[in-house]
């Protein structure tokens, strides 16, 4: 028997097919949207309906942005000549939160896996092939520490070292207030192999 009639079930059913969303978070947020003002909702449909008609990737980096080259691609600030390959736009916008690198990005949209059938050009490779053409002098792989991202990140250094591009892996180790007891292994000889100097 269904609690709820049939626009609040179909409305609830849409929330959860979002990723992150359960059902009762999809129930949360479908009485939230109900309850607010007709205003407010033709707001939000309108500003979700733009950002689908609107938002693109970047012609260099591969990013979603509402222009033709996202602000990062377009600063000539950045070091043009330093790239980091993210497997996402998350990923990106993590390290851009730290306002500590100053180069730019490159986003894959995936990480090789071929157990879910996603091979090298199912992701955006070959585009990052054309752009270490142009006065690159370092790759930095910043994919996942997974299977997958560990995997993405071999692809990519085998296919660019013959460039003679220095290639290099963000480092993974310990996180900050972890207990060493709980941590894996495979994290722990990252975090020794990827000592620094103090």
């Amino acid at each position: 028997m269904d609690l709820y009639s049939g626009h609040i079930n179909k409305l609830i059913d849409e929330l959860a097919g979002l990723p992150g969303i359960g059902s009762k978070s999809a129930q949360r947020l479908a009485f939230h949207l109900i309850n607010l003002p007709k205003d407010k909702i033709n707001r939000l449909v309108k500003t979700i309906v733009e950002a689908k008609e609107n938002v693109c990737y970047c012609r260099e980096c591969y990013t979603l942005t509402d222009s033709e080259v996202c602000p990062v691609c377009a600063d000539a600030k950045r070091d043009h000549g330093m790239i980091m390959v993210v497997e996402n736009t998350r990923d990106l916008a993590a390290y851009e939160k730290t306002g500590k690198y100053g180069g730019i990005y490159h986003v894959l949209h995936g990480a090789i896996s071929p157990m879910l059938g996603i091979g090298p050009g199912d992701i955006r490779l070959k585009e990052l092939v054309t752009r270490i053409q142009e006065n690159v002098s370092e790759v930095i792989i910043a994919t996942n520490s997974s299977l997958e991202g560990e995997t993405t990140a071999m692809y990519i250094s085998k296919l660019i070292k013959p460039t003679g591009i220095k290639v290099t892996r963000i480092a993974s180790g310990v996180p900050v207030g972890g207990d060493l007891e709980y941590i894996d292994e495979v994290t722990l000889l990252r975090a020794l192999e990827g000592r620094v100097e103090m």
